[in-house]
Formats: structure tokens, sequence, C-alpha cells
């Protein structure tokens, strides 16, 4: 196989990873490493109307909008899943999305199970969803306050929506449990190159299958 075959047949349409969970189970622990390790990977930035933080980009951590600019891509279908949080709007843009996966790079997303949901319906066949649930319920609230980033009133808050969010397991591809970090990591990117083989993601792969088949 000369290196231009073997370039071609490994040329492939990019995929959409959705990392979803309860708040504290990991995921976000697991996504920054996924970045920092994966070079054909890019986190998807979302477009929201709540004004720009200390220190945000926009365009880098956000595309901050006026919430008029945010109903007229929502009515003009430019958006993969939206949502309403606390007042605020967010969504996926599908522009720069849509231009990564054809690029052959795959886009992280960090969201809930409704955006989920939005993707599965949208770009079914982009899609890859996995759920991380921790090793158990007492674990989950020691590591919210472990971190120490939120009160106890609004940790009881996330311990109460936990149980709703974890009923939603079944709606994706793949469940890891995150007992340990580095080993839970290491499943998420067993999935994430194992994914990136199929088939119907490989470009390439029915022109170089001819050849072998002609004898080339």
């Amino acid at each position: 196989m000369t290196g231009d075959d073997e370039k071609g047949m490994m040329t492939r349409r990019g995929l959409m990873l959705v990392l979803s969970s309860p708040s504290g189970a990991g995921k976000t622990t697991i996504s920054r490493a996924l970045l920092e390790e994966e070079d054909e990977l890019v986190m998807s930035v979302s477009a929201t109307t709540r004004p720009p933080r200390p220190g945000e980009t926009d365009g880098k951590d956000y595309f901050f909008v006026e919430p008029v600019d945010f109903n007229l891509m929502i009515n003009r279908d430019e958006l993969l899943e939206h949502a309403k949080v606390f007042g605020n709007y967010y969504g996926t843009p599908r522009g720069p999305v849509e231009e990564a996966l054809a690029d052959g790079q795959d886009v992280l997303f960090d969201i809930d199970w409704q955006g989920t949901q939005q993707l599965a319906q949208k770009a079914p066949n982009d899609l890859v969803s996995v759920f991380i649930l921790p090793p158990s319920t007492d674990a989950l609230e020691k590591r919210l306050k472990t971190r120490a980033q939120d009160p106890a009133e609004v940790i009881a808050q996330r311990m109460s929506k936990a149980a709703e969010e974890i009923s939603h397991w079944r709606e994706y591809d793949y469940v890891v449990v995150n007992e340990d970090v580095d080993h839970c990591l290491a499943q998420v990117r067993a999935i994430l190159k194992a994914e990136r083989l199929r088939t119907h993601r490989r470009a390439g792969l029915i022109d170089f299958v001819s050849r072998l088949r002609e004898g080339y």
C-alpha cells in the first residue's frame, strides 16, 4: 500500500462526541483530558445570550449574542440544539460543527440529555453519546463537597437533580462508571477510537476496497 493509498483509505468524516453526567461525576475532568490527548478533537463552542464573564473571550469560550439574534438563529435552523438555563439561552451553532466534521475533526459536546436528544434528531449518523455515572450516590455527594465550588443548598439541588439526569442513561450509546479517572478516560478513548473506524465515516474506504477487488 502506498502512502497516498493509505491516506485515502483513512479519509473520514468527523463525529460528534457527547459526554453527559450528573454534576460532580467527572465529565469536565474527562473532557479536558481528552482535548489534551486527542489532536483530532475540538470543543464545541456554544452561543449564549448571557453577558461575558471576566476573562471570557467571544468565539473562544462562547459566541455572545443578543436575544433577538439567538431567536433568529432558532428560526433559521442554525442551531443543532438549544435550551434556556437560568433565564439565558444556550445553543450549538450548526455551521462551525458541520465544517469541522467535513474536515475530519471530531467535536466534543458537554451537554445534558435534552441537548443530546436534539442532536440525535438532527444528526443521528454523526452522534456518539456517552453517559458517565458515579460509582455511588455517596461518592457523588462527596465529590461535590470536596471541590468546594458551591454552597450547601446548591449541592443539595444538584444531588436532587442527579437522580432525574441518571434516569436517562438508556438513551445513550455507551455508559461508563467513573470510579477511577484514568480507567474511565481509557474507556472513553477506546470508544472514540472504535467509532472513528466505523465504515460509514471512512469516505475513502469504498474506493480503496474497489481497487483491491480490481487487483490494484
